[in-house]
């Protein structure tokens, strides 16, 4: 295993995760486990610079019963394991320790066993009684929706027609996010209904109605108006406010600016500049105290008619700024990937259309500075998640920060 690189108390293990160097530990946990690995790629990487990377690795294994592709999980920390990292198996060569598991067994998330497996699900569905009739496994489909390793995971799930959806949630998560869902049911917020909850962490959900708008924003009709979304965001109950509040995406700009700088050091100063710029823009703007949605985008609405039937991901509410949540919609909206020629036209017709309704609610330069935050936490994801063209997808995606600083500079 490589030697320790990066500033601290130890080796954050970006380099040995995602090099060539990572071969020898992968072919060890597999032999471990009583395998042999015959091929492998890099899928994703989550890096906290100086502090820890989480990598996955597709892999090719030979086992006993015949060969099977895996989904390897590996997490290095600066400063060594921590508690949950004992759940999985520990490698170490004296400097640098690694915990590595095999998907499903992600040592953070225990109800993952449980929700990747069809002949599990079918126990559950029976025992919470989720379609009023018993059910068998030709009855059930799973299909993995979102997995961050160690940190969440969402399915669908299908049983006879209806559809839920299955959050995985580490367990020091699960107790607020149930209770984040009730706040919002009681309120007559178009939150996704809670139908089942299990020890291991699980939650199920059943399926908002409507279209995400996800998808309706492509529509050659605006699937909603400005002052609709604003209006579903002022419904959201005086009890949020007094929740536990989430730092602002602005809050952390500077570390979203440092981690483009490892994966794409030729964006290094610019990311910098830019973070910096809104730092200073930003400068004596409160917290706030307003209801948020704390990471509100288009994957997180579902519309009808003109209306907003859904909201989806409540986990992050609590108090703050309302100018947070439409410059995440905003910033969102300004970096929708490989779109074709309607689609463009599209969303920015959305975008144009939207934003002075915004600029009514909150300050002009607020949200735009926010949004650019934002997109800059969002120039994470293509490195992230190994894209084709994640270099150019990264700058892409800062050419659209920096416009928006443009904007009020």
């Amino acid at each position: 295993m490589a030697p320790s690189t990066i500033p601290g108390d130890g080796d954050d293990g970006q380099q040995l995760l995602t090099g060539d160097e990572v071969e020898p530990l992968l072919v060890a946990a597999v032999a471990h486990a009583g395998g042999d690995l015959l091929q492998w790629r890099l899928d994703h990487v989550d890096h906290d610079p100086q502090r820890s990377t989480t990598a996955t690795y597709l892999a090719t294994v030979r086992w006993t019963f015949g060969e099977r592709e895996e989904l390897l999980g590996c997490s290095v920390r600066a400063q060594g394991p921590s508690r949950t990292d004992d759940v999985a198996e520990i490698f170490s060569d004296g400097e640098t320790a690694a915990a590595v598991w095999i998907y499903p067994t992600d040592p953070d998330l225990p109800g993952l066993a449980r929700a990747a497996f069809a002949e599990r699900m079918v126990e559950l569905v029976n025992e919470h009684r989720l379609v009023g009739r018993p059910v068998g496994l030709d009855d059930v489909e799973l299909t993995m929706i979102g997995y961050r390793p160690r940190r969440r995971a969402v399915l669908r799930m299908w049983v006879r027609g209806e559809v839920f959806f299955v959050k995985v949630l580490r367990p020091d998560q699960f107790d607020a996010v149930l209770s984040r869902h009730l706040l919002l049911s009681e309120a007559h917020v178009p939150a996704p209904e809670v139908v089942a909850t299990t020890d291991d962490h699980l939650l199920v959900l059943r399926e908002l109605p409507g279209r995400p708008l996800a998808l309706a924003m492509f529509d050659d009709e605006p699937p909603c108006d400005g002052q609709t979304v604003v209006e579903l965001l002022d419904r959201l109950p005086p009890g949020v406010a007094r929740l536990e509040r989430r730092p602002p995406w602005t809050d952390a700009v500077d570390h979203y600016a440092q981690i483009i700088a490892h994966a794409l050091p030729e964006q290094a100063e610019r990311a910098e500049q830019l973070a910096s710029a809104i730092r200073s823009g930003l400068a004596g703007v409160p917290l706030g105290d307003e209801p948020t949605h704390g990471d509100f985008h288009e994957g997180q609405v579902h519309v009808d008619g003109g209306r907003i039937v859904g909201l989806l991901d409540v986990d992050t509410i609590g108090p703050g700024r309302r100018a947070d949540d439409l410059a995440c919609l905003v910033a969102h909206l300004s970096t929708v990937q490989r779109m074709d020629e309607r689609q463009t036209r599209n969303v920015h017709a959305l975008i144009r259309g939207w934003v002075p309704v915004f600029d009514e609610r909150v300050d002009a330069t607020e949200l735009r500075l926010r949004a650019a935050a934002v997109i800059i936490s969002l120039a994470t994801g293509p490195h992230r998640g190994q894209e084709p063209d994640w270099e150019g997808e990264t700058t892409t995606i800062l050419d659209a920060a920096e416009a928006l600083v443009r904007q009020v500079s």
